[in-house]
């Protein structure tokens, strides 16, 4: 687990990225509203709009990672810059969201 309350590094998001399979599942990476890091599967067919609704918890996602595209598991976890970039934007991310209250979708990085 990651928090982003807690300095997370680079290497805490790797691993969540590792232990996912890319040609299993879409997956979605998720905030908190309390800053733990989350990366979930979706079924191949499954909406965002659905996710947003049915999760009380979000605060904050990113777009979809679709399935068989490489944005999670192993080789994902290796690319350092990709990494990184997912971080920083979570950190920004979570710095300007924090006590709002409408759930925002990130689709730019850093």
């Amino acid at each position: 687990m990651m928090n982003l309350n807690n300095q997370p590094t680079i290497e805490e998001l790797a691993r969540m990225f590792a232990a996912q399979k890319d040609s299993h599942d879409s997956h979605i990476l998720w905030i908190s509203k309390s800053g733990q890091v989350h990366i979930d599967c979706l079924s191949p067919h499954a909406h965002e709009a659905e996710f947003d609704q049915n999760n009380q918890n979000l605060l904050a996602r990113l777009k979809m990672y679709r399935r068989g595209q490489g944005y999670v598991g192993k080789k994902a976890a290796a690319d350092k810059d990709f990494i990184g970039n997912v971080l920083q934007t979570l950190k920004q991310a979570w710095a300007s969201m924090q006590n709002q209250n409408e759930v925002r979708v990130i689709d730019r990085f850093y």
